[in-house]
């Protein structure tokens, strides 16, 4: 196959279930130049140090030819996943504080009950049926709940945050069989309105705060500076857009993986304790989010021998690289017990995963309690079908059979 062809082939659906033997053609070229004039990386040490390197850039407008999709049909700024420091810096800090260390270090752990509650809630729900679709029945409304009980939404609004969510992933999922346009108009649409009722909460938490994110986004510090309304706007619908679909994809990726490996699947069920170590090696292995495709040269670089044009569109492919055998022992192996895993599951550097303490959390509780709950399940269709989306990468549906 063409190296100048490997992108088209690895977006192309046919190759959705397994785009690893496409992978280990482009580890062979490492750095692959296409024919629309963007480059592929493929390899381990060259995605990190790019991922490290202040001359490659998050913002799509450094692009020789701008994307005109980031224009932001939704009124609002740019988040920050698609800026760069000092602004990007700016903006991450201040959302930090309300999430993690050193501000609020406790708020993730502080999690780990009301995620059990939940898990509980919905697996209740499963009772009886000898049939279940992991995705639909479980997967999917498991991260919405508890990113809303997170930003303090209350509970009787969550459903709309489901009808919401569910617009927006067809906007970046999409169905062939839909009209385009109309989709990306509902999708827009969907990200606007729950843009301005978060802002609108947070408004009123500012007054009547809780203990929550918005409540915290709301009151800010002005000695450290704090989020502007509309900042808060763009902010939380990140949090709740990224962390929604990185932490579905985790979780069903997981789970058919496990099933797939009933060895490593029985002997995570007989100790509890090996999960945390068992969700980071699904994370090299199947990781949620296949490639970051928005990064831009700030100058030319040379990458592997070739020069990679200031402007030109580098698109980094995270799952070849957690694939790389000169990085990883046996890496088309699953091994829940690999010691060696500094994967990049959740990239890497300054634009690392804002929300990965609370998607492993999830992770791990999710799964563990899928094992111990459902007896001898077993795959009803393998290959599942997937989602038609490359970059987030997961099953659209995974029916499991029980007993």
């Amino acid at each position: 196959m063409a190296a100048d062809t490997l992108f088209q082939q690895i977006t192309d659906y046919a190759y959705r279930a397994d785009p690893y033997p496409l992978f280990a053609e482009l580890r062979e070229h490492r750095v692959a130049r296409q024919e629309d004039g963007s480059y592929l990386v493929g390899t381990y040490h060259e995605i990190e140090a790019l991922l490290h390197d202040p001359r490659v850039s998050s913002d799509r407008r450094n692009r020789t030819v701008p994307d005109e999709t980031e224009a932001g049909d939704e009124g609002l700024p740019p988040a920050f996943i698609g800026l760069d420091d000092p602004e990007h810096h700016r903006l991450r800090s201040l959302a930090m504080r309300s999430f993690g260390p050193p501000h609020t270090p406790g708020r993730i752990t502080a999690m780990h009950g009301e995620v059990s509650r939940i898990v509980k809630d919905l697996l209740a729900g499963l009772e009886g049926k000898k049939r279940i679709d992991i995705v639909d029945d479980f997967a999917y409304p498991l991260p919405v709940t508890v990113i809303c009980r997170l930003l303090g939404v209350p509970v009787e609004d969550e459903p709309r945050f489901r009808q919401w969510s569910d617009a927006i992933v067809a906007g970046i999922d999409p169905n062939p069989k839909e009209d385009p346009a109309e989709r990306q108009r509902a999708a827009v649409e969907a990200r606007k309105t729950m843009a301005l009722y978060l802002g609108d909460l947070a408004e009123k938490r500012r007054d009547h705060p809780s203990d929550d994110m918005l409540s915290a986004f709301a009151a800010g510090d002005d000695t450290d500076g704090r989020l502007t309304p509309l900042e808060i706007m763009t902010t939380s619908v990140l949090l709740l857009i990224a962390g929604h679909e990185t932490t579905v994809n985790l979780i069903t990726n997981g789970m058919l993986t496990l099933l797939r490996h009933p060895d490593q699947l029985a002997r995570l069920r007989s100790d509890p304790t090996l999960m945390p170590r068992a969700v980071e090696e699904l994370l090299r292995y199947e990781p949620p989010v296949q490639m970051l495709p928005q990064r831009t040269p700030l100058a030319d670089i040379e990458v592997a021998g070739l020069t990679i044009p200031k402007g030109a569109p580098l698109i980094l492919m995270l799952a070849s690289g957690n694939r790389d055998p000169e990085r990883f022992h046996d890496p088309d192996r699953f091994d829940p017990l690999r010691e060696d895993i500094q994967h990049l599951g959740f990239g890497s550097g300054i634009h690392s995963c804002f929300g990965a303490p609370l998607a492993r959390l999830e992770a791990q509780v999710a799964l563990n309690a899928l094992l111990q709950r459902l007896d001898t399940p077993h795959l009803a269709e393998d290959p599942p079908p997937y989602r038609r989306s490359p970059v987030l990468r997961g099953p659209r549906h995974l029916l499991v059979e029980r007993g």
